[in-house]
């Protein structure tokens, strides 16, 4: 079978290990074309590129899949599958018919559930119990193809955003292996999603991370945790910046943003319901650090009274 990847960060590029692994023949990779980097913004390849051209499979790089001359270079792969991860590009109908056996896309959900870019980290905001991979066939529309195959995780209290990406990372390449081996037999028909139970997963940005102490403390928990490593919670103290890495739920009451109490078990923050223990902090020009080894070093700092936030 000549299957042609598309994909581009470091979740995709688990799956095309998993393929090249396997029995089928990658003829050509598509990735999303290098970007900046780094303090010297250097152009630096995607995850995907890097893992292709040390296996000396054929790179394309196409900004967009929508005009006749990218089509006409899928086309000439004459592919039999299209295997999606990840990729950043939308793929219109055109290029959808292209393969003999379609597209097909690995997606980190557990769909319909969080059709969209950012499914791991809101599922963890939501405070969902379980996520998983869903290997659907393509359509035209975001995430709304026929369910092809579905491997499930539990959500647990100590989950990050992190956490669950890595999890799923190695969960989804063999069932996208398992999936094509269904499609080439025959014995792998989709089940059609129920767009009445979809939710939609936005993408991430850095403003949202901004801590709201006036939300109960339950949320901004889940928040914290979902947003690490990246954006990362964050809030000010002192006109200063501090990062919130993690965070467990406390006892007490105060004015949101109010500390409550300080030492080596956690900074005690009023919520606009409860409060949270910040346990794991980022002060600027420093790394990330246990919040037991700032106190030890910046008590002053952290004296009761003070608000953050403001």
């Amino acid at each position: 079978m000549r299957i042609v990847f598309a994909g581009t960060p470091e979740f995709a590029a688990e799956h095309l290990k998993a393929l090249l692994d396997s029995p089928y023949q990658i003829v050509a990779v598509y990735t999303q074309p290098d970007r900046p980097a780094g303090r010297g913004q250097k152009l630096m390849p995607s995850a995907v590129k890097a893992l292709a051209v040390a296996h000396g499979i054929p790179v394309l790089q196409p900004p967009t899949l929508r005009n006749a001359e990218a089509q006409a270079e899928l086309a000439a792969l004459q592919p039999d599958l299209m295997v999606v991860v990840a990729y950043g590009l939308i793929l219109p109908q055109a290029v959808l018919d292209i393969p003999r056996l379609g597209c097909i896309n690995s997606h980190a959900s557990l769909l319909p559930r969080w059709r969209g870019a950012a499914p791991i980290q809101r599922a963890v905001e939501a405070g969902d119990a379980e996520s998983g991979v869903t290997v659907m066939r393509m359509e035209a529309g975001l995430d709304t193809g026929p369910m092809l195959l579905k491997v499930v995780t539990p959500i647990t209290s100590d989950d990050t955003g992190g956490s669950l990406h890595d999890r799923l990372a190695q969960m989804g390449p063999p069932a996208v292996v398992q999936a094509i081996a269904g499609l080439a037999d025959g014995s792998l028909h989709g089940e059609v999603q129920d767009d009445a139970l979809a939710t939609y997963a936005h993408k991430l940005n850095k403003d949202e991370a901004r801590i709201d102490w006036s939300r109960p403390a339950i949320e901004l928990e889940r928040l914290i945790r979902a947003f690490n490593p990246w954006p990362v919670c964050h809030s000010t103290l002192d006109g200063e910046s501090v990062k919130v890495l993690a965070a467990s739920l406390a006892s007490g009451h105060g004015a949101p943003g109010e500390i409550l109490s300080a030492s080596k078990d956690g900074l005690v923050v009023a919520c606009g319901d409860q409060a949270l223990s910040l346990t794991r902090l980022q002060l600027p020009g420093g790394k990330a650090l246990n919040f037991s080894d700032l106190f030890n070093s910046r008590r002053e700092k952290f004296a009761s009274g003070k608000v953050l936030g403001q």
